[in-house]
Formats: structure tokens, C-alpha cells, sequence
């Protein structure tokens, strides 16, 4: 038993690693740790190359932390690692101060961060599921069984077994509440799906400013900060781009190692993303580990179910880059995932917003090129495909081919006007994608 700290707030970081230390990695756990409040101590790097199953690192580690700790004055231990309940409790009690995981500490933040009702109850849940494996922490008095004493008799469950079947009591209340925000979250959904608008999610990684180009496509007033985790429930607004209206929604950041629970527990921020119909995957273009950031967004996109929908790659914050302009990188027919369409912008300056509205419009299939096309007797096979297509509004026939009234995407004409025969096609095209 110890004495834990009411601030719990002045920590000491513990980066483990395997031999190899990635600085981005303790770059981003010392921004979570201060997105949660926390000022830092000190930090200390610890090898594993065989994690301690009762305290993760080894011993003499442990006595350099303990020794960092009473000189730094922290009153709280940070790991970035997952602890299982055993590892967390024996250090605990060693280092005699709260020690927290990545996974705890990340549901610190989401915690701060929720503001809905929904948002609640979810990391409420998570929270919950991450403290089932944790009653007995440093609390021996859970351990005693109960009765004997009057006023204290009762079914001879220990204090631990009643906690821990308040707490299943009240996970299942949680669930229950969250079946029925998701049945009135599904049905607004659906009534967005019978509107006929497509569905944008803006995905990316945590900080990489998805609220702040929200706010300044929709007018809206979502929270945006410089800070991990800014935006935890979703919101949804409708925006007008070329061609027509989208519904834009605005999602919770991912991370590396994202703990399941969590991914678990924010289904509906999720299924956002999900159900989508096109993705803008918000990058920072200012952070050195853009690519390895986009591979990361990706692998969470898997997790869900969103891997597979068509997205377009928006490079933020380019006024922090000297010498970058607002472009437009085509993708060009190329199928290699490192040449994806890209858009470079500034959101919180408004540069190239709208150049990504014209392509969001064009991908979407909003923008149409209409006009007369004349095809030769030799386009037959050009001339069925616009009738599978049903982008002939009118058809003539004489004895030079066809005369065609066509109203067709542009997305669709540039992929005509590409193949073999496509050469009536190109007539259509602007030269250049219309300003917005």
C-alpha cells in the first residue's frame, strides 16, 4: 500500500524499445502525455530485448527509475507499452506512485475530450473494460471477505468479487444505452443515404488539422487545437463543392498502436469512415513521417472496414513548408499506391481550398461535360459504351457515323477519352479543371 498522489500530474516517461529507438515515437508519447495534462519529469529509454512478465523492464532499470523519480519530484509513471495488470501493479508498488500504459493514458485523453452523450458512455465503456483486469492494483482491501462485523455481513463474496460484479452490472448498462444511440445514429444515416448526397469522411492521422479544414469547408465551429485528440465525436454538415452538395464528416484522429477497446468502443465515430462513400485522408505535409503516418491511417482503415473505398490524399499545413504551393498531383493512370492523387492545401490558411473542392467534385462524379459528340462508323464500340453508361440524352444517325447529346462525369470522360477510340471524347474536356 502506498499514498497516491491527488495531482498525479508531474510524470516520468518510460520509453522501451527493443534496440532500436525511433525519436518520432518518444516525440509522440511525450505529446500524448502532455495532451493529458502532464508535465514531464524527465524521460528514460529502457532496452527489452525480453520483457520482465512481473515488472516489463529488469530490475536495475527499475532502481534507475525509482532513483528519477524521487530526485525529479514526479509523481506519476508513464510507459509507453502495454502493461498487463500484473506488470502494472508490481510497479506500483516498487516506484510507490500511479504508473498508467499507453492504453490508459490514451483513455485519459479521450475521456477529457468527449463531450457528447454518446462520447461519454463510450469511453466510459472503454474505461470500464480497461479497469476489469485492474480492481486489485494496490487495493489490498478488495481482497477481504465480507461480514462478520455488524453491518457488514452479506453473501460471502469477497469486496473484489462485489466490485467486480458492479462493474460487469454497469458495462452492460452502458452497451445497452449505446444499442440504442446507434439505432437512432443508423437511422439518420439512412435518412442521409435517401437524400441520394455522397457521404465524405475526413480520415487521418491524430493532429493532422481534419477539424480545422472541416471548420473551414463548412463554416462550422468544431474543435480544432493543436493537441493530440482534439475531436472525439463525430459531426456531420452539408457543403456545396462543383457539381452539387456532399455530406463532410469529421472523425476521431488515429494513432499507432490504437488500443482495440478503443476501436471497439468508438464504433460510431467509426462507422462514419466506414460508411462512407470517398475518403479525404487528411495529411500533415510538415511531419517528416508522413508516409509512415499514411501506412499507419491505412492499417486502422483495414481494421474497420474502410480499406477499400477510393480516398484522395490532402497534404495539409503547407504553410509551414518554404517554397510549397497549392498543386494538384494527378495520379495519372499509375496503380502504384506511393503515386496516389494528392492535394496539397492549407487548411487554417485557406489556400487551395478551392482546388480541393474541384477535385472532390470531379472524383465524386459531380462535374459533368455536356455538349454534342459526333462519332464515326468505326466508334460502334465507343458509342455502346456511352449507351451502358445512360449519359446519351439524344441520338441522330447519318451517313457519317452518329451525332450524340452526351452528359457524362468528367471522371468518366477523362477514362474514355484515355483508351483506344477516345479521341472524339477529348474534344469535350476542358483544358484545365474549372476554378471553384
Amino acid at each position: 500500500m502506498f499514498d497516491r498522489s491527488k495531482r498525479g500530474e508531474h510524470a516520468l516517461l518510460i520509453q522501451p524499445h527493443s534496440g532500436r529507438l525511433e525519436e518520432d515515437v518518444l516525440e509522440e508519447f511525450t505529446d500524448l502525455a502532455r495532451s493529458a495534462g502532464a508535465s514531464i519529469a524527465a524521460t528514460l529509454t529502457a532496452r527489452i530485448d525480453r520483457p520482465n512478465p512481473s515488472i516489463l523492464i529488469g530490475t536495475g532499470k527499475l532502481d534507475e527509475v525509482k532513483a528519477a523519480a524521487d530526485a525529479t519530484g514526479a509523481d506519476l509513471i508513464l510507459v509507453n507499452h502495454s502493461l498487463s495488470p500484473v506488470q502494472e501493479r508490481n510497479l506500483e508498488r516498487f516506484l510507490e506512485r500511479r504508473v498508467i500504459d499507453r492504453a490508459g493514458l490514451i483513455l485519459d485523453i479521450f475521456a477529457q475530450r468527449a463531450h457528447s452523450h454518446e462520447g461519454k458512455l463510450q469511453v466510459e465503456l472503454a474505461q470500464l473494460r480497461h479497469m476489469a483486469t485492474r480492481l486489485v492494483r494496490g487495493w489490498t482491501h478488495l481482497e477481504r471477505q465480507r461480514g462478520g462485523a455488524i453491518g457488514l455481513r452479506g453473501p460471502g463474496e469477497t469486496q473484489l468479487e462485489t466490485d467486480r460484479r458492479l462493474l460487469q452490472k454497469r458495462v452492460e448498462q452502458l452497451q445497452k444505452k449505446l444499442e440504442k444511440v446507434e439505432v437512432q445514429r443508423t437511422q439518420m444515416r439512412r435518412a442521409r443515404v435517401r437524400s441520394e448526397l455522397p457521404r465524405v469522411a475526413l480520415v487521418g492521422y491524430t493532429n493532422a488539422g481534419k477539424s480545422t479544414l472541416f471548420n473551414a469547408l463548412t463554416g462550422a465551429e468544431a474543435y480544432a487545437a493543436d493537441k493530440l485528440f482534439a475531436t472525439l465525436d463525430p459531426t456531420v454538415r452539408r457543403i456545396i463543392v462543383p457539381g452539387g452538395s456532399v455530406v463532410l464528416a469529421d472523425t476521431v484522429g488515429f494513432v499507432r498502436d490504437l488500443p482495440h477497446e478503443l476501436v471497439a468502443a468508438f464504433r460510431s465515430t467509426l462507422s462514419e469512415a466506414r460508411e462512407a462513400d470517398f475518403l479525404l485522408h487528411i495529411v500533415d505535409a510538415a511531419d517528416p513521417h508522413r508516409e509512415e503516418r499514411i501506412a499507419q491511417v491505412d492499417e486502422v482503415l483495414a481494421e474497420v472496414g474502410a480499406g477499400d473505398l477510393p480516398q484522395l490524399l490532402v497534404f495539409n499545413k503547407i504553410d509551414r513548408i518554404d517554397g510549397a504551393e497549392v498543386r494538384h498531383d494527378a495520379q495519372d493512370g499509375i496503380p502504384d499506391e506511393a503515386r496516389r492523387e494528392r492535394v496539397w492545401i492549407s487548411a487554417r490558411d485557406g489556400l487551395g481550398l478551392p482546388l480541393l473542392q474541384s477535385v472532390l467534385g470531379k472524383r465524386l462524379g459531380l462535374q459533368h461535360v455536356t455538349g454534342e459528340l459526333r462519332l464515326p462508323p468505326s466508334a460502334g464500340r465507343l458509342r455502346s459504351r456511352l449507351h451502358q453508361l445512360e449519359v446519351v440524352r439524344s441520338e441522330q444517325a447519318d451517313e457519317d457515323g452518329w451525332l450524340l447529346d452526351v452528359d457524362l462525369p468528367i471522371a468518366e470522360a477523362e477514362k474514355l477519352a484515355a483508351g483506344e477510340g477516345g479521341e472524339p471524347i477529348r474534344a469535350l474536356l476542358p483544358e484545365k479543371l474549372p476554378e471553384w
